[in-house]
């Protein structure tokens, strides 16, 4: 029973698709209450449909916002500890990857944008949600790195930089709000989502065939591991960074 979330809410980030909706629905099946946020209002509205229809014992309910606005983050935070009574699971997924190729010809304004909504929105987050409810009775947070934040990453190489942050921060936090509030993240290969389609869609098999497992990771994935994170049965583990890659860390490439 210690991966039963009944009675606990949750704030997920990047929801409206991909691992964050997989992420939302993950935590919903385990008995949380959770609210999802996303930039586009019609899109996240769909998604919290769509969960809705799924029969989950919890509730989720829907706020459009931007993570890299303060008071979006403050909105989404304060809905939730009005909505559900608590926030006890924040988990931290919304990245953006407008930078390909060299970093000797990368647009500055874009890697700050990267940083911005990939490492300082994300502990933005963890300040309202530890002033809101954590801070006083606790809670855990999850970070949606990758790969690319482990080992260099060529043509992502400013959005890997970025993730090599996130990951630095997760073991900085972890560090700084025990033994209340556990922060861990999870590190995924290439998984299948409108967000990585360029990554694989042309030759999927071809993309594949470095991963030990011979596939592609999926949304649920990264969703189970995630909910094994914010669950009791991982009361001990904080400052973790958890590869999710098919093995694809353990040939020595990436």
């Amino acid at each position: 029973m210690g991966t039963d979330l009944s009675g606990k809410s949750a704030l997920v980030t990047g929801a409206s698709r991909g691992i964050g909706k997989a992420v939302a629905a993950e935590l919903l099946t385990r008995g949380a209450n959770v609210l999802i946020t996303a930039r586009k209002k019609e899109p996240l509205d769909q998604a919290a449909n769509d969960l809705r229809a799924l029969g989950h014992r919890g509730e989720v309910i829907a706020l459009a916002g931007n993570s890299g606005v303060d008071e979006d983050r403050a909105d989404a935070v304060g809905r939730v500890v009005t909505e559900f009574g608590s926030l006890d699971i924040l988990i931290n997924n919304t990245g953006i990857n407008p930078v390909y190729g060299s970093l000797m010809e990368a647009d500055l304004n874009a890697v700050r944008k990267i940083f911005d909504v990939n490492v300082v929105a994300a502990l933005g987050y963890v300040q309202q949600a530890y002033r809101a409810w954590m801070g006083e009775h606790g809670g855990a947070v999850v970070n949606v790195a990758s790969v690319a934040g482990i080992r260099s990453s060529g043509v992502i190489a400013a959005y890997g930089a970025s993730k090599a942050a996130l990951i630095r921060l997760t073991d900085e936090l972890a560090w700084q709000l025990g033994p209340k509030i556990r922060v861990n993240a999870v590190a995924p290969g290439v998984i299948k989502t409108k967000f990585a389609d360029a990554l694989y869609s042309s030759d999927e098999e071809s993309a594949a065939s470095v991963y030990p497992l011979k596939r592609l990771g999926t949304p649920e994935d990264v969703a189970s591991l995630i909910g094994f994170l914010v669950s009791d049965e991982s009361g001990w583990i904080t400052g973790e960074t958890v590869r999710v890659d098919g093995g694809l860390l353990s040939t020595g490439g990436l």
